[in-house]
Protein backbone atom coordinates (compact mmCIF):
# COMPACT_ATOMS: atom_id res chain seq x y z
CA UNK A 1 0.00 0.00 0.00
CA UNK A 2 1.63 3.55 -0.96
CA UNK A 3 0.93 5.72 1.84
CA UNK A 4 2.94 8.44 2.03
CA UNK A 5 1.39 11.05 0.63
CA UNK A 6 -1.40 14.61 0.83
CA UNK A 7 -3.30 15.05 -2.28
CA UNK A 8 -2.82 11.33 -4.45
CA UNK A 9 -3.15 13.58 -7.95
CA UNK A 10 0.22 15.18 -7.30
CA UNK A 11 2.29 11.83 -5.82
CA UNK A 12 3.89 11.85 -9.33
CA UNK A 13 4.96 15.39 -9.36
CA UNK A 14 6.10 15.29 -6.02
CA UNK A 15 7.78 12.70 -5.92
CA UNK A 16 10.02 13.89 -8.60
CA UNK A 17 10.44 16.80 -7.47
CA UNK A 18 11.63 15.51 -4.06
CA UNK A 19 14.07 13.21 -6.58
CA UNK A 20 15.54 16.10 -8.10
CA UNK A 21 16.27 17.67 -4.92
CA UNK A 22 17.85 14.72 -3.72
CA UNK A 23 20.03 14.35 -6.38
CA UNK A 24 20.81 17.49 -8.05
CA UNK A 25 24.17 16.52 -8.69
CA UNK A 26 23.01 14.24 -11.09
CA UNK A 27 19.54 15.68 -12.88
CA UNK A 28 17.64 19.19 -12.99
CA UNK A 29 13.84 19.30 -13.41
CA UNK A 30 12.42 20.56 -17.10
CA UNK A 31 8.86 21.01 -17.94
CA UNK A 32 7.76 16.99 -18.35
CA UNK A 33 10.82 15.09 -16.70
CA UNK A 34 14.63 15.93 -16.20
CA UNK A 35 17.84 16.22 -17.63
CA UNK A 36 21.44 15.66 -16.77
CA UNK A 37 22.38 18.72 -14.81
CA UNK A 38 26.34 17.81 -15.99
CA UNK A 39 27.58 19.06 -18.86
CA UNK A 40 26.75 16.82 -22.06
CA UNK A 41 30.03 17.24 -25.00
CA UNK A 42 28.48 19.21 -28.13
CA UNK A 43 27.64 16.81 -31.02
CA UNK A 44 26.52 13.79 -28.62
CA UNK A 45 23.45 11.87 -29.03
CA UNK A 46 21.35 11.84 -26.39
CA UNK A 47 18.94 9.12 -25.17
CA UNK A 48 15.84 10.11 -23.99
CA UNK A 49 13.74 7.68 -22.49
CA UNK A 50 10.91 7.32 -20.31
CA UNK A 51 7.45 6.25 -19.14
CA UNK A 52 4.94 6.36 -16.88
CA UNK A 53 5.75 7.19 -12.70
CA UNK A 54 6.12 4.34 -10.38
CA UNK A 55 8.92 2.41 -11.77
CA UNK A 56 11.83 3.77 -10.13
CA UNK A 57 14.49 3.75 -10.48
CA UNK A 58 12.96 3.37 -14.29
CA UNK A 59 13.11 5.81 -15.67
CA UNK A 60 14.33 9.07 -14.04
CA UNK A 61 17.20 7.23 -11.95
CA UNK A 62 19.03 6.20 -15.01
CA UNK A 63 19.44 9.40 -16.09
CA UNK A 64 22.86 10.34 -15.57
CA UNK A 65 26.81 9.99 -17.99
CA UNK A 66 26.91 6.68 -19.82
CA UNK A 67 23.28 5.70 -19.54
CA UNK A 68 20.22 8.12 -20.59
CA UNK A 69 20.59 11.53 -21.14
CA UNK A 70 16.92 12.83 -19.88
CA UNK A 71 13.69 10.62 -19.03
CA UNK A 72 10.13 12.22 -19.55
CA UNK A 73 8.04 11.16 -16.65
CA UNK A 74 4.30 10.51 -16.94
CA UNK A 75 1.89 10.26 -14.79
CA UNK A 76 0.89 7.10 -12.44
CA UNK A 77 1.63 4.13 -14.87
CA UNK A 78 0.48 6.93 -17.80
CA UNK A 79 2.60 7.74 -21.10
CA UNK A 80 3.85 11.14 -20.61
CA UNK A 81 2.05 13.43 -23.18
CA UNK A 82 3.69 14.58 -26.46
CA UNK A 83 4.44 17.75 -25.26
CA UNK A 84 6.62 16.52 -22.54
CA UNK A 85 8.63 14.65 -24.55
CA UNK A 86 9.20 17.56 -26.96
CA UNK A 87 10.13 19.64 -24.46
CA UNK A 88 12.97 17.13 -22.22
CA UNK A 89 14.27 15.95 -25.56
CA UNK A 90 14.52 19.95 -26.63
CA UNK A 91 16.25 20.20 -23.71
CA UNK A 92 18.63 17.35 -23.76
CA UNK A 93 19.59 17.97 -27.68
CA UNK A 94 23.22 18.47 -28.09
CA UNK A 95 23.28 19.12 -31.42
CA UNK A 96 23.84 14.77 -32.44
CA UNK A 97 20.18 14.11 -32.69
CA UNK A 98 17.90 12.54 -30.23
CA UNK A 99 17.48 8.44 -29.65
CA UNK A 100 14.10 7.98 -27.85
CA UNK A 101 13.42 4.52 -26.29
CA UNK A 102 10.94 3.57 -24.21
CA UNK A 103 8.81 0.30 -23.72
CA UNK A 104 6.18 -1.02 -26.31
CA UNK A 105 2.79 0.68 -24.94
CA UNK A 106 0.02 2.06 -26.71
CA UNK A 107 0.23 5.02 -25.03
CA UNK A 108 3.68 5.90 -24.98
CA UNK A 109 3.56 4.86 -29.29
CA UNK A 110 1.65 7.19 -29.71
CA UNK A 111 3.14 10.27 -27.72
CA UNK A 112 6.64 9.60 -27.86
CA UNK A 113 5.26 9.27 -31.99
CA UNK A 114 3.80 12.61 -31.79
CA UNK A 115 6.92 14.32 -30.13
CA UNK A 116 9.26 12.64 -32.86
CA UNK A 117 7.38 13.78 -35.69
CA UNK A 118 7.50 17.49 -33.91
CA UNK A 119 11.20 17.25 -33.60
CA UNK A 120 12.06 15.97 -37.08
CA UNK A 121 9.60 18.71 -38.32
CA UNK A 122 12.24 21.04 -36.60
CA UNK A 123 15.91 19.78 -38.04
CA UNK A 124 16.01 17.46 -34.70
CA UNK A 125 16.64 14.46 -36.38
CA UNK A 126 15.17 12.15 -33.81
CA UNK A 127 14.70 8.44 -34.29
CA UNK A 128 13.13 5.59 -31.92
CA UNK A 129 13.70 1.85 -30.65
CA UNK A 130 10.80 0.25 -28.85
CA UNK A 131 11.76 -1.77 -26.02
CA UNK A 132 9.71 -5.01 -26.63
CA UNK A 133 11.50 -8.11 -24.29
CA UNK A 134 8.33 -9.58 -22.27
CA UNK A 135 8.19 -13.17 -23.87
CA UNK A 136 4.29 -13.70 -22.01
CA UNK A 137 3.14 -11.01 -24.27
CA UNK A 138 3.54 -12.59 -28.01
CA UNK A 139 5.20 -15.51 -29.48
CA UNK A 140 8.47 -15.22 -30.76
CA UNK A 141 7.61 -14.46 -34.97
CA UNK A 142 5.62 -11.94 -33.06
CA UNK A 143 8.26 -10.04 -31.36
CA UNK A 144 7.70 -6.36 -32.70
CA UNK A 145 3.81 -6.73 -30.05
CA UNK A 146 5.97 -7.52 -26.93
CA UNK A 147 5.81 -5.04 -24.45
CA UNK A 148 8.97 -3.70 -22.34
CA UNK A 149 9.42 -4.81 -18.68
CA UNK A 150 13.12 -5.09 -17.51
CA UNK A 151 14.58 -5.34 -20.09
CA UNK A 152 14.60 -1.99 -20.31
CA UNK A 153 17.98 -1.18 -18.66
CA UNK A 154 19.72 -3.24 -21.19
CA UNK A 155 18.62 -1.30 -23.92
CA UNK A 156 19.02 2.12 -22.53
CA UNK A 157 22.65 1.11 -20.56
CA UNK A 158 23.87 0.16 -24.29
CA UNK A 159 22.28 3.18 -26.06
CA UNK A 160 23.81 5.53 -23.08
CA UNK A 161 27.04 3.92 -24.06
CA UNK A 162 27.14 4.33 -26.94
CA UNK A 163 26.13 7.70 -27.03
CA UNK A 164 29.03 8.58 -24.39
CA UNK A 165 31.59 7.01 -26.50
CA UNK A 166 30.73 9.62 -29.44
CA UNK A 167 29.10 7.45 -31.90
CA UNK A 168 26.80 8.70 -34.57
CA UNK A 169 22.91 8.64 -34.68
CA UNK A 170 23.34 5.37 -37.00
CA UNK A 171 25.38 3.60 -34.86
CA UNK A 172 23.31 4.40 -31.65
CA UNK A 173 20.43 3.36 -32.91
CA UNK A 174 21.84 0.34 -34.80
CA UNK A 175 23.27 -1.20 -31.38
CA UNK A 176 20.37 -0.10 -29.49
CA UNK A 177 17.81 -2.12 -31.96
CA UNK A 178 20.62 -4.82 -31.85
CA UNK A 179 20.27 -5.10 -27.64
CA UNK A 180 16.55 -5.57 -27.68
CA UNK A 181 16.81 -8.56 -30.01
CA UNK A 182 18.59 -10.11 -27.31
CA UNK A 183 16.95 -9.35 -24.32
CA UNK A 184 14.14 -11.68 -23.15
CA UNK A 185 12.56 -11.42 -19.69
CA UNK A 186 9.91 -13.30 -18.02
CA UNK A 187 8.27 -11.88 -14.75
CA UNK A 188 5.64 -13.49 -11.62
CA UNK A 189 3.91 -11.69 -9.31
CA UNK A 190 3.11 -12.75 -5.90
CA UNK A 191 0.59 -10.23 -5.64
CA UNK A 192 -0.52 -6.77 -7.21
CA UNK A 193 0.28 -2.78 -6.22
CA UNK A 194 -1.69 -0.24 -5.13
CA UNK A 195 -2.06 3.32 -6.80
CA UNK A 196 -1.97 5.98 -4.39
CA UNK A 197 -5.18 7.41 -3.11
CA UNK A 198 -6.65 3.16 -4.21
CA UNK A 199 -8.62 1.56 -1.55
CA UNK A 200 -7.47 -1.71 -3.35
CA UNK A 201 -4.67 -3.65 -5.75
CA UNK A 202 -4.96 -3.23 -9.34
CA UNK A 203 -5.36 -7.05 -9.01
CA UNK A 204 -4.84 -10.04 -6.40
CA UNK A 205 -3.23 -13.66 -6.90
CA UNK A 206 -5.14 -16.32 -5.17
CA UNK A 207 -3.42 -17.13 -1.93
CA UNK A 208 -0.15 -19.58 -2.08
CA UNK A 209 0.23 -19.19 -6.24
CA UNK A 210 1.89 -16.94 -8.30
CA UNK A 211 1.04 -15.49 -11.71
CA UNK A 212 3.24 -15.56 -14.91
CA UNK A 213 3.70 -13.34 -17.36
CA UNK A 214 2.63 -10.16 -15.38
CA UNK A 215 3.14 -6.85 -16.67
CA UNK A 216 4.77 -3.58 -14.89
CA UNK A 217 1.57 -1.28 -14.68
CA UNK A 218 -0.21 -3.76 -12.56
CA UNK A 219 -1.43 -5.51 -15.19
CA UNK A 220 -1.61 -9.44 -13.84
CA UNK A 221 -0.09 -12.44 -15.79
CA UNK A 222 -1.17 -14.85 -18.26
CA UNK A 223 -2.43 -17.79 -15.58
CA UNK A 224 -1.38 -18.72 -12.11
CA UNK A 225 0.10 -21.58 -10.62
CA UNK A 226 0.72 -22.72 -7.08
CA UNK A 227 3.15 -21.11 -5.87
CA UNK A 228 6.85 -22.83 -6.38
CA UNK A 229 9.96 -23.11 -4.50
CA UNK A 230 12.88 -21.15 -5.23
CA UNK A 231 14.60 -23.70 -6.89
CA UNK A 232 11.56 -24.33 -9.43
CA UNK A 233 10.93 -20.76 -9.33
CA UNK A 234 14.49 -20.64 -10.85
CA UNK A 235 14.08 -23.91 -13.49
CA UNK A 236 10.72 -22.16 -15.01
CA UNK A 237 11.89 -18.38 -15.32
CA UNK A 238 15.27 -20.31 -16.72
CA UNK A 239 13.76 -22.66 -18.98
CA UNK A 240 11.24 -20.46 -20.80
CA UNK A 241 14.17 -18.16 -21.04
CA UNK A 242 16.66 -20.89 -22.49
CA UNK A 243 13.71 -21.60 -25.00
CA UNK A 244 13.04 -18.46 -26.42
CA UNK A 245 16.52 -16.78 -26.65
CA UNK A 246 18.01 -15.32 -29.92
CA UNK A 247 19.64 -17.06 -32.75
CA UNK A 248 23.22 -16.55 -33.01
CA UNK A 249 23.07 -15.85 -29.25
CA UNK A 250 26.17 -17.21 -28.27
CA UNK A 251 27.41 -18.50 -24.80
CA UNK A 252 27.83 -15.20 -22.57
CA UNK A 253 25.04 -13.60 -21.01
CA UNK A 254 24.41 -10.95 -18.70
CA UNK A 255 21.49 -12.23 -16.05
CA UNK A 256 19.66 -9.69 -14.21
CA UNK A 257 17.01 -10.66 -11.63
CA UNK A 258 14.94 -7.72 -10.88
CA UNK A 259 12.48 -7.50 -7.81
CA UNK A 260 9.30 -5.27 -8.60
CA UNK A 261 8.67 -3.95 -5.04
CA UNK A 262 8.28 -5.69 -2.02
CA UNK A 263 10.52 -8.74 -2.77
CA UNK A 264 13.38 -8.54 -0.52
CA UNK A 265 16.76 -8.72 -1.39
CA UNK A 266 18.15 -11.93 0.14
CA UNK A 267 15.28 -13.42 -1.77
CA UNK A 268 16.16 -11.73 -5.16
CA UNK A 269 19.72 -12.94 -4.12
CA UNK A 270 18.56 -16.28 -2.79
CA UNK A 271 16.64 -17.23 -6.12
CA UNK A 272 20.00 -15.39 -8.06
CA UNK A 273 22.33 -17.98 -6.75
CA UNK A 274 19.75 -20.74 -8.16
CA UNK A 275 19.36 -18.92 -11.71
CA UNK A 276 23.18 -18.52 -12.05
CA UNK A 277 23.89 -22.33 -11.18
CA UNK A 278 21.28 -22.91 -14.20
CA UNK A 279 23.03 -21.31 -16.66
CA UNK A 280 26.67 -22.60 -16.08
CA UNK A 281 25.14 -26.00 -16.02
CA UNK A 282 23.37 -24.91 -19.07
CA UNK A 283 26.88 -23.79 -20.38
CA UNK A 284 27.04 -20.39 -20.38
CA UNK A 285 29.09 -17.42 -18.79
CA UNK A 286 27.06 -14.84 -16.75
CA UNK A 287 29.02 -11.69 -17.81
CA UNK A 288 28.64 -8.76 -14.98
CA UNK A 289 25.06 -9.55 -13.53
CA UNK A 290 22.57 -7.57 -11.62
CA UNK A 291 20.73 -8.48 -8.98
CA UNK A 292 17.74 -5.83 -7.07
CA UNK A 293 15.26 -3.46 -7.81
CA UNK A 294 15.82 -1.84 -11.35
CA UNK A 295 12.45 -1.42 -12.64
CA UNK A 296 9.38 -1.92 -9.67
CA UNK A 297 6.14 -1.26 -10.40
CA UNK A 298 5.05 0.41 -6.74
CA UNK A 299 4.15 -1.95 -4.20
CA UNK A 300 4.00 -4.86 -6.31
CA UNK A 301 5.56 -8.15 -4.61
CA UNK A 302 7.12 -10.22 -7.79
CA UNK A 303 10.44 -10.26 -10.08
CA UNK A 304 11.30 -10.91 -12.90
CA UNK A 305 14.25 -12.24 -15.05
CA UNK A 306 16.29 -10.76 -18.24
CA UNK A 307 18.74 -12.38 -20.22
CA UNK A 308 20.94 -10.23 -22.20
CA UNK A 309 22.60 -12.19 -24.52
CA UNK A 310 26.22 -10.35 -25.74
CA UNK A 311 28.73 -10.61 -28.70
CA UNK A 312 31.66 -8.67 -28.34
CA UNK A 313 30.79 -5.13 -28.58
CA UNK A 314 27.71 -5.34 -26.72
CA UNK A 315 30.16 -6.60 -24.31
CA UNK A 316 32.46 -3.77 -24.29
CA UNK A 317 29.16 -1.50 -24.09
CA UNK A 318 27.60 -3.20 -21.21
CA UNK A 319 30.88 -3.00 -18.95
CA UNK A 320 31.26 0.32 -19.76
CA UNK A 321 31.30 3.46 -17.13
CA UNK A 322 27.80 4.78 -16.02
CA UNK A 323 27.10 7.10 -13.46
CA UNK A 324 23.21 7.86 -12.49
CA UNK A 325 21.00 8.15 -9.44
CA UNK A 326 19.86 4.20 -9.12
CA UNK A 327 22.53 2.54 -11.54
CA UNK A 328 26.18 2.55 -11.40
CA UNK A 329 29.15 0.60 -13.53
CA UNK A 330 33.29 1.85 -12.79
CA UNK A 331 34.53 5.01 -12.72
CA UNK A 332 34.17 8.21 -14.40
CA UNK A 333 35.71 11.46 -13.69
CA UNK A 334 33.05 13.88 -11.76
CA UNK A 335 31.15 16.61 -14.68
CA UNK A 336 30.62 19.94 -14.71
CA UNK A 337 27.55 21.24 -13.61
CA UNK A 338 25.14 22.51 -16.09
CA UNK A 339 23.39 26.42 -15.46
CA UNK A 340 19.91 25.27 -14.38
CA UNK A 341 18.76 28.23 -16.28
CA UNK A 342 19.86 27.26 -19.94
CA UNK A 343 18.81 23.86 -19.41
CA UNK A 344 15.07 25.47 -18.83
CA UNK A 345 15.32 27.74 -21.63
CA UNK A 346 16.96 24.85 -23.86
CA UNK A 347 13.20 23.37 -23.51
CA UNK A 348 11.10 26.10 -24.69
CA UNK A 349 9.92 26.83 -27.91
CA UNK A 350 11.45 29.32 -30.30
CA UNK A 351 9.22 32.16 -30.91
CA UNK A 352 9.05 33.09 -34.72
CA UNK A 353 7.75 36.77 -35.72
CA UNK A 354 4.55 35.90 -37.79
CA UNK A 355 3.32 38.01 -40.72
CA UNK A 356 -0.48 39.10 -41.21
CA UNK A 357 -1.33 36.55 -43.35
CA UNK A 358 -0.47 33.74 -40.85
CA UNK A 359 -2.08 36.41 -38.27
CA UNK A 360 -5.32 36.26 -39.92
CA UNK A 361 -5.22 32.50 -40.60
CA UNK A 362 -4.19 32.03 -36.75
CA UNK A 363 -7.31 34.34 -35.62
CA UNK A 364 -9.94 32.59 -37.82
CA UNK A 365 -8.01 29.05 -36.25
CA UNK A 366 -9.30 30.09 -32.79
CA UNK A 367 -12.66 30.68 -33.74
CA UNK A 368 -12.76 27.38 -34.99
CA UNK A 369 -11.23 25.52 -32.27
CA UNK A 370 -13.98 27.15 -29.91
CA UNK A 371 -16.82 26.08 -32.59
CA UNK A 372 -15.74 22.87 -32.21
CA UNK A 373 -15.55 23.16 -28.35
CA UNK A 374 -18.75 24.11 -28.82
CA UNK A 375 -20.13 20.73 -30.38
CA UNK A 376 -18.41 18.29 -28.56
CA UNK A 377 -20.09 19.75 -25.03
CA UNK A 378 -22.89 19.89 -26.95
CA UNK A 379 -22.49 15.59 -27.60
CA UNK A 380 -20.44 14.92 -24.76
CA UNK A 381 -23.00 12.89 -23.00
CA UNK A 382 -24.13 10.87 -26.05
CA UNK A 383 -20.77 10.30 -27.23
CA UNK A 384 -19.94 8.86 -23.90
CA UNK A 385 -23.04 6.29 -24.14
CA UNK A 386 -21.74 5.35 -27.21
CA UNK A 387 -18.07 4.52 -26.13
CA UNK A 388 -19.66 2.80 -23.30
CA UNK A 389 -21.25 -0.13 -25.24
CA UNK A 390 -17.82 -1.69 -26.35
CA UNK A 391 -15.36 0.66 -24.30
CA UNK A 392 -15.06 2.39 -21.17
CA UNK A 393 -17.27 5.29 -21.69
CA UNK A 394 -14.84 8.19 -21.53
CA UNK A 395 -14.75 9.09 -25.04
CA UNK A 396 -17.27 12.13 -24.77
CA UNK A 397 -14.87 13.08 -21.44
CA UNK A 398 -11.78 12.73 -23.03
CA UNK A 399 -12.74 15.15 -26.17
CA UNK A 400 -14.26 18.04 -23.94
CA UNK A 401 -10.83 17.96 -21.80
CA UNK A 402 -8.77 18.26 -25.12
CA UNK A 403 -10.74 20.34 -27.04
CA UNK A 404 -10.93 23.04 -23.57
CA UNK A 405 -7.65 22.96 -23.35
CA UNK A 406 -7.45 23.50 -26.90
CA UNK A 407 -9.45 26.44 -27.51
CA UNK A 408 -8.01 27.80 -24.35
CA UNK A 409 -4.27 27.46 -25.28
CA UNK A 410 -5.16 29.12 -28.63
CA UNK A 411 -7.11 32.03 -27.19
CA UNK A 412 -3.91 32.81 -25.02
CA UNK A 413 -2.18 33.40 -28.57
CA UNK A 414 -3.28 36.86 -29.63
CA UNK A 415 -1.74 37.87 -32.51
CA UNK A 416 0.29 34.74 -33.22
CA UNK A 417 0.48 32.94 -36.48
CA UNK A 418 -1.21 30.24 -37.12
CA UNK A 419 1.37 27.62 -37.12
CA UNK A 420 2.07 28.77 -33.30
CA UNK A 421 -1.96 28.82 -32.50
CA UNK A 422 -2.54 25.24 -33.85
CA UNK A 423 0.81 23.89 -31.95
CA UNK A 424 0.02 25.14 -28.92
CA UNK A 425 -3.92 23.55 -29.27
CA UNK A 426 -2.46 20.55 -30.28
CA UNK A 427 0.19 20.42 -27.08
CA UNK A 428 -3.05 21.11 -25.37
CA UNK A 429 -5.28 18.87 -26.75
CA UNK A 430 -2.57 15.87 -26.01
CA UNK A 431 -1.52 16.92 -22.49
CA UNK A 432 -5.14 17.27 -21.55
CA UNK A 433 -7.52 14.79 -22.93
CA UNK A 434 -4.74 11.74 -22.32
CA UNK A 435 -5.45 8.72 -24.04
CA UNK A 436 -4.98 7.48 -27.75
CA UNK A 437 -7.56 10.08 -29.08
CA UNK A 438 -6.20 12.64 -27.42
CA UNK A 439 -2.57 11.64 -28.75
CA UNK A 440 -3.84 11.69 -32.22
CA UNK A 441 -5.82 14.65 -32.13
CA UNK A 442 -2.77 16.47 -30.48
CA UNK A 443 -0.65 15.56 -33.23
CA UNK A 444 -3.17 15.79 -36.17
CA UNK A 445 -3.61 19.74 -35.00
CA UNK A 446 -0.46 20.43 -34.79
CA UNK A 447 0.62 18.49 -38.11
CA UNK A 448 -1.54 20.76 -39.97
CA UNK A 449 -0.34 24.03 -38.21
CA UNK A 450 3.02 23.10 -39.38
CA UNK A 451 1.95 22.44 -42.44
CA UNK A 452 0.52 26.01 -43.07
CA UNK A 453 3.20 27.54 -41.10
CA UNK A 454 4.47 31.35 -41.35
CA UNK A 455 3.73 32.88 -44.85
CA UNK A 456 3.39 35.94 -46.67
CA UNK A 457 0.32 34.57 -48.41
CA UNK A 458 -1.44 31.11 -48.51
CA UNK A 459 -2.50 29.59 -52.04
CA UNK A 460 -5.31 26.74 -52.37
CA UNK A 461 -2.74 24.03 -52.38
CA UNK A 462 -1.53 25.10 -48.75
CA UNK A 463 -5.47 24.23 -47.33
CA UNK A 464 -4.96 20.62 -49.50
CA UNK A 465 -1.53 20.78 -47.50
CA UNK A 466 -3.10 20.98 -44.36
CA UNK A 467 -5.72 18.38 -44.54
CA UNK A 468 -3.05 15.86 -46.22
CA UNK A 469 -1.16 16.85 -42.56
CA UNK A 470 -3.75 16.40 -40.30
CA UNK A 471 -4.77 12.89 -42.06
CA UNK A 472 -1.29 11.34 -42.54
CA UNK A 473 -0.44 12.45 -38.74
CA UNK A 474 -3.26 9.83 -37.24
CA UNK A 475 -2.87 6.98 -39.79
CA UNK A 476 0.80 7.48 -39.32
CA UNK A 477 0.75 7.48 -35.62
CA UNK A 478 -2.51 5.01 -35.13
CA UNK A 479 -1.59 2.69 -37.78
CA UNK A 480 -5.12 2.19 -38.26
CA UNK A 481 -6.77 1.64 -41.72
CA UNK A 482 -10.05 1.78 -43.56
CA UNK A 483 -12.18 -0.63 -42.01
CA UNK A 484 -11.18 -1.35 -38.93
CA UNK A 485 -13.68 0.87 -37.27
CA UNK A 486 -11.89 3.78 -35.60
CA UNK A 487 -11.52 7.66 -36.33
CA UNK A 488 -10.06 6.82 -39.75
CA UNK A 489 -12.97 5.22 -41.40
CA UNK A 490 -14.68 8.97 -41.53
CA UNK A 491 -11.70 10.55 -41.47
CA UNK A 492 -9.93 9.08 -45.07
CA UNK A 493 -13.40 9.93 -46.78
CA UNK A 494 -13.55 13.66 -45.98
CA UNK A 495 -9.61 14.04 -47.23
CA UNK A 496 -10.54 11.67 -50.27
CA UNK A 497 -13.96 13.66 -50.77
CA UNK A 498 -12.47 17.16 -49.77
CA UNK A 499 -8.71 16.87 -51.99
CA UNK A 500 -11.54 15.31 -55.21
CA UNK A 501 -13.33 18.60 -54.59
CA UNK A 502 -11.01 20.69 -54.46
CA UNK A 503 -9.29 19.63 -57.20
CA UNK A 504 -12.07 19.94 -59.47
CA UNK A 505 -12.03 23.93 -59.02
CA UNK A 506 -14.38 23.83 -56.51
CA UNK A 507 -14.79 26.50 -53.53
CA UNK A 508 -12.99 25.84 -50.33
CA UNK A 509 -16.89 25.96 -48.55
CA UNK A 510 -18.16 23.67 -51.20
CA UNK A 511 -15.47 20.97 -50.78
CA UNK A 512 -15.67 21.36 -47.27
CA UNK A 513 -18.87 20.76 -46.75
CA UNK A 514 -19.74 17.07 -49.20
CA UNK A 515 -16.58 15.84 -47.40
CA UNK A 516 -17.67 16.67 -43.88
CA UNK A 517 -21.22 15.13 -45.17
CA UNK A 518 -18.85 12.40 -46.81
CA UNK A 519 -17.86 12.26 -43.03
CA UNK A 520 -20.61 11.55 -41.50
CA UNK A 521 -22.33 9.11 -43.35
CA UNK A 522 -19.15 6.91 -43.56
CA UNK A 523 -19.17 7.95 -39.59
CA UNK A 524 -22.23 6.09 -39.29
CA UNK A 525 -21.50 3.31 -41.33
CA UNK A 526 -19.08 1.98 -38.95
CA UNK A 527 -22.30 0.35 -37.29
CA UNK A 528 -21.66 -2.54 -39.84
CA UNK A 529 -18.00 -3.10 -38.98
CA UNK A 530 -16.32 -4.99 -36.18
CA UNK A 531 -13.57 -3.15 -34.59
CA UNK A 532 -9.97 -4.16 -35.29
CA UNK A 533 -8.05 -1.79 -32.80
CA UNK A 534 -8.25 -0.24 -29.44
CA UNK A 535 -10.15 -1.18 -26.58
CA UNK A 536 -13.28 -2.28 -28.13
CA UNK A 537 -11.66 -5.43 -30.17
CA UNK A 538 -12.41 -7.64 -27.36
CA UNK A 539 -15.82 -6.56 -27.06
CA UNK A 540 -16.14 -6.58 -30.99
CA UNK A 541 -19.95 -8.40 -31.02
CA UNK A 542 -21.07 -5.86 -28.38
CA UNK A 543 -20.12 -3.35 -30.60
CA UNK A 544 -21.65 -4.36 -34.00
CA UNK A 545 -24.84 -2.66 -34.64
CA UNK A 546 -23.25 0.74 -33.15
CA UNK A 547 -21.23 3.58 -35.11
CA UNK A 548 -17.87 4.05 -33.68
CA UNK A 549 -17.83 7.01 -31.03
CA UNK A 550 -14.04 8.22 -32.70
CA UNK A 551 -15.24 8.24 -35.80
CA UNK A 552 -19.23 9.85 -35.41
CA UNK A 553 -17.37 12.68 -32.89
CA UNK A 554 -14.86 13.57 -35.91
CA UNK A 555 -17.80 13.78 -38.32
CA UNK A 556 -19.96 16.07 -36.01
CA UNK A 557 -17.03 18.25 -35.80
CA UNK A 558 -16.57 18.31 -39.55
CA UNK A 559 -19.99 19.44 -39.71
CA UNK A 560 -19.68 22.02 -37.22
CA UNK A 561 -16.62 23.70 -38.90
CA UNK A 562 -18.56 23.85 -42.66
CA UNK A 563 -22.07 25.12 -40.77
CA UNK A 564 -19.54 27.50 -39.51
CA UNK A 565 -17.74 28.87 -42.53
CA UNK A 566 -20.65 29.18 -44.46
CA UNK A 567 -22.51 30.80 -42.45
CA UNK A 568 -20.65 33.91 -41.62
CA UNK A 569 -19.73 33.59 -45.39
CA UNK A 570 -16.03 34.21 -44.81
CA UNK A 571 -15.18 33.52 -48.94
CA UNK A 572 -17.51 36.07 -49.90
CA UNK A 573 -17.13 38.89 -47.42
CA UNK A 574 -13.51 38.33 -46.24
CA UNK A 575 -11.97 37.05 -49.39
CA UNK A 576 -9.89 40.31 -50.04
CA UNK A 577 -8.40 40.11 -46.71
CA UNK A 578 -8.29 36.64 -45.65
CA UNK A 579 -5.84 34.72 -47.75
CA UNK A 580 -7.03 31.41 -49.89
CA UNK A 581 -6.18 28.81 -47.40
CA UNK A 582 -8.07 30.62 -44.96
CA UNK A 583 -11.15 29.41 -46.33
CA UNK A 584 -10.35 26.16 -45.64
Amino acid sequence: MTQIFDNPADFADEALDGFVAANRGYVARVDGGVVRSTEVSQGQVAVVIGGGSGHYPAFAGLVGPGLATASACGNMFASPAAGQVYRVAKAANAGGGVLLSYGNYAGDVLHFGQAQLRLNAEGIETRTVLVTDDIASAPQDQLEKRRGIAGDLTVFKIAGAAAEAGMSLDDVERLAIKANYRTRSLGVAFDGCTLPGAAEPLFHVPEGHMSLGLGIHGEPGISDHPMPTASELAELLVGKLLEDKPDNAGDRVVAVVNGLGTVKYDELFLLFGKIDALLTKAGLTVVEPECGELVTSLDMSGLSLTLFWLDEELEQLWAAPANTPAFRKGSMSPRVLRRAELLEASSEAEQEATTPAATELGALAVAVLEEVRATIEEHEESLGKLDAIAGDGDHGIGMRRGVEAAAAAALAKPGAGVGRVLEAAGEAWSEKAGGTSGALWGSAIIAAGQALGNRDGYTREDAAAAVRAFTDAITNLGKAEEGDKTMVDALLPFRDTFLKEFDAGAPADVALEVAAAAASAAAGATASLRPLKGRARPLAEKSLGHPDPGAVSFGLIAERISAFISSNHIISTRAAQVPEGAQA
